[in-house]
């Protein structure tokens, strides 16, 4: 993640805020205001109350996630790696300059207004499944509480809930590992939409192309990456459940105080220096690694299918609303690939909108503006009540599935001509104004 960082840097991609800031609200604030207006990652040198510096949006961006894969189309790419061969990791000593911290020395960060207190936002959660040992990444919230306890919330869905579950039957604690700063390739893994006995400690290995260096953790069984910046090392407590939040969640709301499981902390291990990642929930950032997961899953779904013309597949404005951009074969087509994407994802895909491949996929304006003009909205819509939607929906709010055909009409393709004006994609700005 340093290397990544620096290498940004001297490509000048990289935004630095050298002012000092404070960890409540106005760094969130900042992070905020710049998306709005650009897609690049920050870097705050100062953050009040710690000597950690605080990176940012490092995955706000579509185009940086398909560098990290090689190149290519998006979906397309993840689907050759996922076939290439397994590079197991190889394991190496605990680099020097590794000391302990504690919680508290870390940048304590509140993000929205009526948070319950400082959060990780970014943790990448390792822990290795109780019976067979397969290592699981995955992403949880964690509120911190003291030096000694964070308070997670574990999705319904997530394979780590079924390692807890399983070890809290056995009145045993599960063993983990949260990684801040990790290997940006097994930041990525985290989000892979991979089978239960499957390990994404190898799917890292596949996208960065060489094996992971891991090193065995001081106070639990657990091998993380070497070159991680932070391991905070623990255990999720069995049987025990404490009060957690309000915390503002991807939605844009805010997931009320509930009780929620508890990871004692037994060593935070890194860099005296050590970069600490922050993420603002339901930003572009934590929409992008979303989408990783969402979009990739839905387009293998189709590809299985044997659904021909499938291009690629995108999540916008959010990641509850999938994108499918096709190359139209045959009348109907559209309608049979938005109904095979609702059923490849029952959590996330409430509304599924299939496009001509000169839609651009990551911008909803012209996705929408697809939809406006390229037929009736009446015959192009389908609504299908009552389906269940995200896990988390006690009072159906996330029931049912709304499908939008925003092709052009089949056979009709140079009616709809998009008008162009040619050189644009060459001009620069700066050669023209004063």
């Amino acid at each position: 993640m340093r290397a990544y960082i620096d290498t940004l840097a001297a490509q000048g991609r990289l935004r630095v805020i050298e002012r000092e800031v404070s960890g409540q609200h106005e760094l969130a604030a900042v992070t905020q205001r710049s998306q709005k207006e650009s897609d690049a990652p920050l870097l705050f040198r100062r953050v009040a109350g710690s000597a950690h510096p605080v990176m940012t949006n490092v995955f706000g961006s579509r185009d940086r996630l398909a560098e990290m894969l090689g190149g290519g189309r998006f979906c397309q790419r993840w689907v050759e790696l996922m076939g290439t061969p397994v590079i197991p990791p190889v394991q190496v000593d605990e680099p020097p300059g590794l000391v302990e911290l504690k919680l508290t020395d870390l940048p304590q960060i509140t993000y929205f207004e009526r948070d319950g207190g400082p959060y990780l936002t970014a943790g990448v959660f390792l822990a290795n499944e109780p019976d067979t040992g397969v290592p699981n990444l995955s992403f949880h919230r964690a509120q911190i509480i003291s030096d000694t306890e964070l308070r997670i919330r574990l999705g319904a869905s997530h394979h780590l809930t079924q390692y807890q579950t399983k070890a809290e039957a056995r009145g045993e604690a599960l063993e983990a590992a949260i990684l801040l700063g990790p290997p940006p390739s097994l930041v990525l893994a985290a989000a892979a939409p991979i089978a239960y006995d499957e390990s994404e400690i190898d799917v890292a290995g596949r996208i960065q192309g060489a094996p992971l260096r891991m090193r065995r953790c001081r106070t639990v069984a657990i091998d993380v990456p070497a070159d991680t910046e932070i391991v905070i090392e623990g255990r999720i407590l069995p049987h025990v459940r404490r009060p957690e939040g309000p915390f503002g969640e991807f939605m844009g709301f805010y997931v009320p105080v509930g009780d929620n499981h508890v990871f004692e902390v037994t060593a935070v291990i890194g860099r005296r220096d050590a970069l600490f990642h922050a993420l603002i929930c339901g930003s572009p950032e934590d929409m992008r690694l979303l989408e990783l997961s969402v979009a990739t899953r839905v387009y293998q779904a189709l590809k299985a299918a044997s659904l021909r013309g499938i291009i690629d597949v995108a999540c916008v404005p959010m990641v509850m609303s999938t994108v499918v951009q096709i190359e139209q074969m045959y009348e109907g087509h559209a309608r049979q690939v938005m109904l095979t994407a609702m059923g490849a994802n029952h959590d996330w895909s409430k509304t599924v909108f299939v496009v001509d491949d000169d839609v651009d996929i990551n911008d909803f304006n012209d996705v929408w503006w697809a939809y406006l003009t390229r037929g009736r909205a009446d015959t192009r819509s389908l609504v299908i009540p009552d389906i269940p939607g995200f896990y988390r929906d006690p009072k159906k709010d996330y029931f049912g599935r709304l499908g939008i055909d925003a092709t052009v009409p089949y056979g009709r393709r140079d009616e709809f001509l998009r008008k162009r004006i040619p050189g644009v994609g060459d001009i620069n700005l700066r050669d023209y104004l004063v």
